[in-house]
């Protein structure tokens, strides 16, 4: 294994390691990632049997480095050559049922690699001469990897239990992986979810975020909601599922069409919140389902519904309540209005219309809208997928001619109290709401002039006559 440590750092830790007398392992997700040839991503954990603050700040001396310490939780951390160095003492640790804090003592690297989350993190590397590059591989890390399972050391029940917040890292791992969990492990985490209620939501959430930037999402959603996780955490999204069946007519489980939508777009772009558009975007249809005798399940509103509940969805699930909310709630908004283009005879008017209320998010809307076909029949999917490619390029069309995406008006409130010497009042919003639905209808161009000489005629209609020409 001597190949994983050619970096010049290992060396220099090696004999200082020497020096001190003390063993040093590289630990954690540096060896897993070297085992399975991931990509290397610049952060090492070490373990020290012993100091692992004394041994960092010696090695801070040696390469004059500032060195992070960080007393509370016996860690000390250094940055070299662009690789973050973290040193911890080899410890064990025991856990309190109302907190995921354990009681810390010192210990082996035995004690150490018990106390790691999943086997395939409980790997070590020697870097003391004698031993340097030995794997220390106690309960079968790379087999697991070979066979791809996510495992714990030791009982999942404790594992899962003293440390909630591991039931959401190894669906994480899982997912990011392509691994499958332990059978033992699922039913764990199944009888421990209850358990995730003590772990901040800040710390479930980053968790969450890394399942919906996996390559896949959807295999980490499954196993939220096999194990009932993602009811607790969120329930909005657990409440997609299911199929009601009235006259013997159903509908699709929006669960598993919402995921499909989410791998759809993964597939195709790495946004974050266009991913989490994609999760939301049918979130209102539980609350809008009504059953129609004439033409069945229906779910009308449930883009206006939708949009309405991202606020508060973000809000409870500490996500940014700023530009990236509202990118999302945009998304929910508009993600049927393509696909009712779509279907009709597109016109101008209706795609300046989504020009204007997209803005520069109307690709980022194409895109969810292309993942929202899921339909199984090939005819269908064909026939929108057609469909599409001509409002798209309808939408290129119209956005060189009219320049309406991201639109500003060609005359301002201050040009048409000017042109009419009148005070603010509602009568100007009047003359810009009609300049704009004018523009939008295609009666004018959308061009300073052209909105000019609308304005006059719109201010005879109201009774105003203009008081000066110069703006002309």
């Amino acid at each position: 294994m001597r190949e994983n440590l050619q970096h010049l750092i290992f060396q220099i830790i090696r004999d200082l390691a020497d020096k001190e007398e003390v063993e040093c392992y590289v630990v954690g997700g540096y060896v897993r990632d070297c085992l399975m040839k991931r990509p290397f991503k610049n952060d090492v954990d070490l373990v020290v049997i012993g100091s692992g603050i004394d041994f960092a700040c010696k090695l801070g001396e040696i390469l004059h480095t500032k060195v992070s310490v960080y007393k509370s939780f016996g860690t000390a951390m250094l940055v070299h050559d662009g690789i973050n160095l973290e040193f911890v003492g080899a410890r064990k640790e025991s856990y309190r049922s109302n907190s995921r804090k354990p009681i810390v003592e010192d210990g082996t690297l035995e004690d150490d690699q018990n106390r790691r989350d999943f086997t395939i993190n409980a790997m070590a590397y020697c870097l003391n001469t004698a031993r340097f590059g030995e794997l220390v591989d106690p309960f079968g890390g790379v087999e697991d990897i070979q066979n791809r399972i996510i495992r714990t050391p030791l009982d999942p029940d404790i594992t899962f239990s003293d440390d909630p917040l591991r039931m959401m890292r190894a669906i994480r791992f899982a997912t990011q992986l392509n691994f499958k969990i332990d059978v033992k492990a699922v039913q764990a985490i199944a009888e421990n979810a209850e358990r995730i209620k003590i772990i901040s939501k800040e710390r479930v959430i980053d968790e969450l975020n890394k399942i919906v930037m996996a390559a896949k999402p959807s295999v980490g959603f499954r196993y939220l909601f096999d194990t009932e996780l993602l009811k607790i955490i969120f329930p909005a999204m657990y409440n997609l599922h299911g199929v009601d069946i009235i006259d013997g007519r159903g509908h699709k489980d929006n669960f598993y069409h919402t995921l499909e939508v989410l791998d759809n777009v993964a597939a195709n772009s790495d946004n974050l919140w266009l991913r989490w558009a994609a999760i939301m975007h049918d979130i209102a249809k539980p609350a809008t389902k009504r059953y129609d005798k004439r033409i069945g399940w229906t779910f009308h509103g449930h883009e206006d519904r939708g949009a309405r509940m991202v606020p508060k969805l973000f809000a409870e699930l500490k996500l940014p309540l700023n530009d990236k909310m509202k990118f999302v709630q945009k998304l929910v908004q508009l993600h049927l209005r393509p696909i009712v283009l779509a279907q009709d005879i597109v016109t101008d008017s209706a795609v300046r219309r989504l020009l204007y209320e997209a803005g520069d998010d109307i690709d980022a809307l194409m895109l969810l809208c292309h993942a929202d076909v899921t339909t199984k029949n090939e005819y269908k999917k064909k026939k929108y997928r057609n469909n599409f490619e001509l409002v798209e390029q309808k939408l290129k069309d119209v956005e060189e001619r009219d320049k309406i995406r991201n639109w500003q008006p060609p005359v301002s409130g201050a040009d048409i109290m000017a042109l009419f010497e009148i005070e603010p009042s509602p009568l100007v919003g009047t003359i810009k709401n009609a300049v704009r639905e004018a523009i939008l209808e295609g009666e004018i161009m959308n061009v300073r002039q052209e909105a000019l000489s609308f304005i006059l005629k719109k201010g005879e209609e109201l009774g105003l006559k203009p008081k000066t020409k110069t703006i002309l």
